[in-house]
């Protein structure tokens, strides 16, 4: 057993290599990429909370149930382990049997992005090849953070790239400072656009000036930007991003989708006035209340919320009418 704990991590990275040297095959995706990337990422993706059982522990049933209450929504794909599936909280073993029911339920056409980032390179590593093996299409890899004031560009360059180089999966970068008190810099992003197996970042700042310089100084390169969040997914997209992450999109996925058609049929006054309505909510599910409030949401909209895990609380009754009246008074509910 010691023996083959020992060469475990040394034979999944030889394979992780061999899956390197040869062409890039996306598990079967058959969705033609668009024109000039080698996998398309446009359109909206929700990144998925993780459903509890009432004793806190991974309730898969429940999240094969909303699954299927989110396949009729025309979604790209799915991202599961990102900041609102509470990744943090979440054991090893966890996180790949959420990644493998996810990819059991998931249409073969849809994109399944997962979380991948630790705070090491070698773990990290170790992951992306686990999430790779476990069904997904595309490592998202957060910024690591713990350290962060030794996270210059340089570190981080250095970290991404020994990460992409290592995994069997194109990797895209994410940027959520709001999290990790850590910006991916803007000349990290340039330098990691040109990396053939970088495909593209999440960025969560909501700096669309920053969003808009990414997309102007990769457009030689196979690199998408997509939007971290749906308070700023029209002026992404004028900007040229490529779809969107967004936490919303568990609560109003449909809204969202039709967000990302008016904008790439140029409908921009219609997409404007959509844009409005969604700007409110969206700050009640992420600053404001955060993922209770995301999960309490969902349930108003049909889907299973439930408990997030401890340390994380419920709302006061005078927090849940607060967020009841956002979605009113947008007229959602």
């Amino acid at each position: 057993v010691v023996l083959s704990t020992l060469l475990a991590s040394p034979l999944r990275l030889t394979l992780a290599a061999l899956c390197r040297a040869a062409p890039r095959q996306h598990r079967g995706v058959s969705t033609p990429a668009g024109p000039g990337h080698s996998l398309n990422l446009g359109g909206i993706f929700p990144p998925l909370a993780t459903p509890f059982s009432p004793t806190q522990e991974v309730d898969y049933a429940q999240l094969e149930g909303n699954l299927r209450r989110y396949a009729s929504i025309p979604f790209r794909g799915m991202v599961v382990l990102g900041s609102n599936g509470e990744y943090p909280y979440l054991a090893p073993r966890e996180r790949l049997e959420v990644v493998n029911c996810v990819r059991r339920s998931l249409p073969r056409d849809r994109l399944l992005l997962a979380g991948s980032g630790c705070e090491s390179t070698q773990a990290t590593i170790e992951l992306t090849v686990s999430m790779a093996e476990a069904g997904a299409d595309v490592a998202l890899v957060v910024t690591p953070c713990y350290y962060r004031g030794a996270m210059t560009s340089a570190a981080l360059v250095q970290h991404y790239t020994q990460v992409a180089d290592a995994s069997p999966i194109p990797v895209v970068l994410y940027s959520v400072p709001a999290n990790t008190g850590l910006d991916l810099p803007l000349e990290a992003v340039l330098t990691l656009a040109q990396h053939p197996n970088i495909i593209g970042i999440k960025d969560s700042g909501g700096d669309v000036t920053r969003m808009g310089l990414m997309v102007h100084k990769t457009r030689q390169e196979d690199f998408q930007v997509l939007a971290g969040s749906a308070g700023f997914l029209l002026a992404s997209y004028a900007l040229g991003a490529s779809g969107g992450v967004c936490a919303l999109a568990n609560v109003l996925g449909a809204p969202l989708c039709q967000l990302d058609r008016l904008c790439r049929g140029g409908h921009w006054q219609e997409a404007r006035d959509l844009q409005h309505r969604l700007i409110e909510p969206n700050v009640a599910v992420t600053r404001r209340f955060g993922i209770p409030g995301l999960k309490k949401a969902m349930e108003w909209f049909g889907y299973y919320g439930g408990p997030c895990r401890a340390p994380l609380a419920p709302l006061s009754p005078p927090q849940v009418e607060e967020l009841r009246g956002t979605f009113s008074a947008n007229g959602w509910l």
